[in-house]
């Protein structure tokens, strides 16, 4: 259980907090609609619906305020990087951002369905009302009207209105199905298998959260539920509620009167929309500054590296950014972890086929004259990612998969320059890595880099700063009888490097148990740049082989997420 709390205590702090607060103002709704005087005659009509309509209100209010914060990286970037309280613990916190922003994606829907159910049951129930179908008390409520039909309790204002004609005539219903619509699509198509193969879909459907804002602010001023107002003299309910009859004829029994609730939503979600908009205007401005080219390489496996300078741009390790091409799309920004150090004067990226867009981009780059400039690009960014945090431990472990192996070649650059200067600053005293790749030309464009590092290791009598180790998950029985053949070779015959290759998956307890065992009172970052399912792996790790004692070893996991 302390381990857990080591690793988890924090985010599940917050996410009680979250959740309290929802039951919280559903609850509370609920009582206050299935409660409150004023809608005594409103419940008479509608039943529990109405409190089953209006409390799930309350709940989106909340959550649509909370939505767009968290793909607002220019806030997080500065809440990371501005304030001194934001400790270690809490930025990884903002490294979570995606997997909060699903969350409340997936409040907003429940409640939606809920709102929208009871909300279609009071539809049925006042048309049933206004056509007689009821009580007397309720005819006589449906039949409220004055002079400029504004104080009635029923808007079905007609016997001939079919439930389907007044949910598309009416304001609170178009915008109720237009939102509801603009949802469904959002939700659909951010399902993983459709994200992943047809990013585009999920980009521009993405979008429709503008109709989905706007309808939601406009929603409300529809007004179709309507409490009882004051009047004078007062009208006397406990008194008159079994004497519609007597209504307007006697001084207890005034007619009484009804008014539309004051719509609020737009109090909960005009300040997030503004810091969205400032966002979206700061992407503007970036996207319109000039980037130039430094260079176009064309890497084994399919993988484009483009290095890339840009006036008054400033970087940090494991750092991304997105980028524009308006020769492919003019509206899509796609985001790449930077794969140079903070102390080279360009910034680059390495971009593997995988998608429309970057196998578009590919092409265009492979059918460049040689020394042709690039297509005009925009970039958005740097934006902080838990890669940043790396060398505040003392002991990091480095877990790339494939091209995922992006952040960790800006950190293992920028510790190359750090020895190269005699860095003072640099307090990680042991890095251990590892990469793990289906095929061998995933490794060619890499391995220089680590050669050099692992040369200047040596050279500085440091060669314990780094361990790594590579592996190769797709092999055959070729791969192994030519490995054993060479196996007494100085270096790898896959990537030319001392550390030789391993073949399959590692075990990832016997690493865990060598890290504590080398390191026995360290606090060790473990890094993921990887699939979702290796993620979970190495987060059970952590927990695992931590120790509650603060004399000992501690893993804490931090996984890069866009």
């Amino acid at each position: 259980m302390g381990n857990w709390i080591i690793n988890h205590g924090l985010t599940a702090l917050i996410l009680v907090v979250w959740m309290g607060i929802n039951i919280f103002l559903f609850v509370y709704f609920y009582f206050f609609y299935d409660l409150g005087d004023q809608f005594i005659y409103t419940r008479h009509v509608l039943g529990s619906a109405l409190a089953w309509a209006r409390a799930p209100a309350a709940v989106l209010n909340f959550n649509c305020l909370l939505i767009l914060l968290p793909v607002c990286r220019n806030l997080l970037s500065l809440i990371r990087g501005s304030f001194i309280c934001c400790g270690r613990t809490m930025r990884k916190q903002l490294d979570k951002n995606i997997s909060f922003h699903k969350l409340v994606a997936y409040m907003i829907g429940l409640m939606t369905a809920v709102h929208t159910i009871a909300h279609l049951l009071n539809v049925e129930w006042y048309n049933n009302s206004i056509r007689g179908e009821y009580d007397a008390l309720n005819n006589a409520l449906s039949a409220l009207e004055d002079g400029e039909n504004t104080t009635y309790l029923n808007p079905i204002r007609s016997n001939s209105t079919t439930p389907t004609h007044f949910v598309f005539t009416t304001l609170a219903g178009i915008t109720g199905v237009i939102i509801t619509l603009a949802l469904i699509l959002i939700i659909t198509s951010s399902m993983e298998v459709i994200r992943r193969s047809y990013f585009e879909v999920f980009w521009y459907t993405h979008h429709l959260f503008v109709v989905f804002f706007i309808g939601l602010v406009i929603h409300g001023a529809g007004r179709i539920v309507r409490s009882q107002t004051t009047t004078n003299p007062p009208h006397n309910t406990s008194f008159c509620f079994d004497q519609p009859d007597q209504w307007g004829k006697i001084s207890e029994c005034p007619v009484p009167q009804f008014a539309g609730g004051f719509p609020g939503t737009w109090m909960w979600v005009i300040a997030p929309m503004f810091i969205y908009l400032c966002e979206r205007l700061l992407r503007f401005i970036r996207y319109v500054q000039k980037v130039t080219y430094r260079k176009i390489v064309i890497r084994p496996s399919k993988v484009l590296e483009l290095q890339l300078v840009k006036s008054g741009f400033k970087m940090d390790v494991g750092q991304y950014v997105f980028l524009n091409c308006p020769a492919i799309s003019a509206l899509e920004w796609h985001p790449f972890t930077m794969t140079s150090a903070p102390e080279e004067d360009f910034f680059s990226v390495h971009i593997r086929s995988a998608g429309d867009w970057t196998e578009k981009l590919i092409s265009i780059m492979e059918q460049l004259p040689e020394g042709a400039e690039g297509p005009k690009m925009g970039v958005d960014g740097p934006f902080g990612t838990a890669s940043e945090d790396v060398f505040d431990y003392e002991v990091s472990m480095l877990v790339g998969a494939g091209i995922g192996v992006t952040p960790f070649a800006s950190i293992l650059k920028s510790i190359w320059y750090k020895f190269k200067e005699s860095n003072p600053k640099l307090h990680t005293r042991k890095i251990y890595f590892y990469w793990l790749c289906r095929e061998t030309h995933a490794f060619e464009w890499f391995a220089d880099l680590l050669q050099v590092l692992e040369a200047e290791m040596e050279e500085r009598g440091m060669g314990n700063f780094l361990t790594y180790k590579l592996y190769l998950t797709g092999w055959d029985k070729s791969h192994a009888t030519h490995a054993m053949v060479h196996f007494d070779e100085e270096t790898d015959i896959v990537t030319g490097l001392k550390q030789k290759c391993h073949y399959g998956r590692p075990n990832w307890d016997i690493e865990f148990e060598q890290v504590r065992k080398e390191n026995p009172s360290s606090v060790v970052g473990t890094f993921l740049c990887g699939p979702a399912v290796l993620g979970k792996t190495l987060e059970k790790k952590c927990v695992k082989y931590s120790d509650v004692d603060p004399r000992k070893t501690k893993f804490y996991f931090n996984k890069e997420n866009f």
